[in-house]
């Protein structure tokens, strides 16, 4: 196998390891909103501090070099923090928290389809491959979520309007956070703009309000999972994987994410997949397959290009 083609399937696995990571805590965070009755943006907040804080400390002790960035960059992460991470992370957990797991999936990951246009809007040759994958993941992800709870009909159209805008913003996020891989190691990317993202979020919740808020011990803990195993790991993952990908293929390969939802359901809540969903599945795992369909050296191209 050549190096184009090893590095492409390191990174599709990488890209989908990340999105077990995901589905398996969305849920997680849906139990804090309405369970518990914790703000999502303070949630957003939380999640984003223990990542930074966590990073933070590997890199001081063992990977110094990674904290340094060019002056130049400065307003590259700025920009990637705010408009990517803070807005990516605020937008998708609030729409959790008022349309529910499922349409939140759903609406984020209309994500492909945008990228795919801004390459043929920039001139760049998409394949009918990735045209095919990106409708298929888009059909294939409503029928797997299609049963929508007909109360989130009553949300108002501020809802539905952020509940769009994340997909927007994960796509710019999956785009402009391709530039800063070909010059920045994936860890050095996540730790300033969290940093910065988090910084954002603290500004809307003052830290000192969220201690005064008395979460307990088993809350606090979940606070940890959410920032390990929802933010930090698979961040980590879906950048390295970033790296090796064109950005359309990430974007399509992280649609699986609603169908490992879905199988986790299946195997620990013994939820069992309707005739829809089953061909929503099917045609998620199809994605995949398209996708894996580009060149190497269009492949290559991409990554040099970042």
């Amino acid at each position: 196998m050549s190096t184009p083609q090893r590095q492409a399937a390191i990174g599709r696995w990488l890209v989908f390891a990340a999105t077990v990571f995901w589905a398996s805590t969305a849920t997680l965070a849906r139990f804090l909103f309405h369970e518990r009755q914790v703000n999502p943006l303070v949630v957003v907040e939380l999640r984003l501090a223990i990542a930074t804080t966590i990073l933070a400390v590997l890199l001081v002790a063992f990977r110094r070099a990674s904290l340094r960035v060019e002056r130049r960059d400065v307003p590259y992460f700025l920009l990637l923090g705010l408009l990517g991470v803070a807005a990516v992370q605020g937008s998708y957990f609030y729409t959790i928290s008022r349309l529910g797991v499922g349409l939140a999936i759903l609406i984020q990951y209309l994500a492909p389809v945008l990228i795919v246009a801004f390459d043929l809007v920039r001139g760049r040759r998409v394949g009918w491959t990735m045209i095919a994958a990106v409708l298929c993941a888009l059909v294939g992800t409503g029928l797997l979520v299609g049963n929508v709870n007909p109360g989130t009909l009553d949300a108002s159209p501020l809802d539905w309007g952020i509940a769009f805008l994340s997909a927007f913003v994960f796509a710019f996020y999956i785009v402009a956070s391709k530039r800063g891989l070909a010059r920045y190691r994936p860890e050095t990317v996540l730790l300033y703009t969290f940093a910065i993202a988090g910084l954002f979020w603290a500004f809307v919740n003052p830290p000192w309000v969220i201690l005064k808020s008395g979460y307990d011990a088993q809350l606090w803990g979940m606070f940890l999972l959410l920032g390990l195993f929802s933010t930090l790991v698979p961040f980590a993952l879906f950048y390295m994987g970033l790296r090796r990908l064109p950005a359309a293929e990430a974007s399509v390969i992280a649609t699986t994410e609603p169908l490992v939802a879905m199988v986790l359901a299946a195997v620990f809540l013994h939820e069992h997949l309707g005739p829809l969903q089953l061909v929503g599945a099917a045609l998620v795992l199809a994605t995949g397959v398209l996708a894996s369909r580009n060149k190497p050296e269009a492949i290559e191209a991409s990554v040099e290009r970042g």
